[in-house]
């Protein structure tokens, strides 16, 4: 299966049961709040999402291949466990770089909102539009 497809599979059920495999062992990680390298950091990463944030869904609008590149649209919601369970959304993208061997060496997250902006989530509801 394409890394596209595999990519595509995997936003449809994150944070459960993504495909590590298609990373290489020192992967580079980096969104607004973290940064390190290694799929073992990344898989912890992955696990304290899912063990953590309630109804967490990663809905993706767009992905794209362009050579060694991989870029994707997405929006990431949860309800995080404080007794008024807020929603939480975060809109972003991120850069995937593939290595010669075709595995994914960088994967860079950026936000389309501040991390003071997804606290604020926690404690003043959105108008709705």
């Amino acid at each position: 299966m394409d890394i596209v497809e595999i990519l595509k599979e995997d936003y449809k059920r994150f944070p459960a049961n993504q495909t590590y495999d298609i990373y290489a062992p020192d992967v580079y990680f980096k969104d607004p709040l973290n940064k390190f390298n290694g799929v073992g950091r990344y898989k912890l990463m992955i696990k304290f999402i899912e063990t953590c944030f309630m109804n967490c869904k990663m809905d993706l609008h767009n992905i794209q291949r362009e050579g060694d590149t991989i870029k994707t649209e997405w929006t990431l919601n949860w309800n995080t466990p404080l007794p008024w369970k807020p929603r939480i959304s975060i809109p972003g993208w991120s850069e995937l770089g593939l290595n010669s061997e075709g595995l994914i060496a960088s994967h860079i997250d950026y936000w389309h909102c501040s991390p003071l902006d997804v606290v604020k989530q926690h404690f003043f509801a959105k108008n709705p539009s």
